[in-house]
């Protein structure tokens, strides 16, 4: 079962970045608007194999301020739903959409372990 760490301070992405050197980490931007984001999530709950990274869930309707800063600190293009996997500070894999696939999270984030 996937266990979803609450993102909702910017003051957090720092330390995310810290952790991010231990293994990696996962923030995925839901839009609580969206269909497509709630398809998404919904498929990452419905996984059964879970890699070994802390998960991030970001409501960027109520933390679209958050939501740009991590854009600009990952100097990716904000999108709807996104995943990121962060690993040594930096962003290693994004995807939006339905390519969001966690089965390609799983193995981008073993690659990178």
């Amino acid at each position: 079962m996937l266990n979803w760490i609450t993102l909702n301070n910017i003051d957090e992405l720092e330390s995310i970045k810290e952790k991010s050197f231990q293994k990696p980490q996962v923030l995925f931007k839901h839009s609580t608007r969206c269909g497509t984001s709630s398809v998404v999530k919904s498929r990452f709950e419905r996984a059964t194999a879970i890699p070994d990274a802390d998960f991030y869930y970001i409501d960027l309707i109520r933390y679209r301020d958050l939501s740009d800063k991590i854009a600009t600190d990952f100097k990716v293009y904000h999108e709807s739903p996104q995943v990121l996997i962060i690993k040594d500070g930096q962003c290693r894999y994004n995807e939006s959409h339905f390519g969001i696939d966690m089965e390609e999270i799983t193995e981008q984030v073993t690659t990178l372990n």
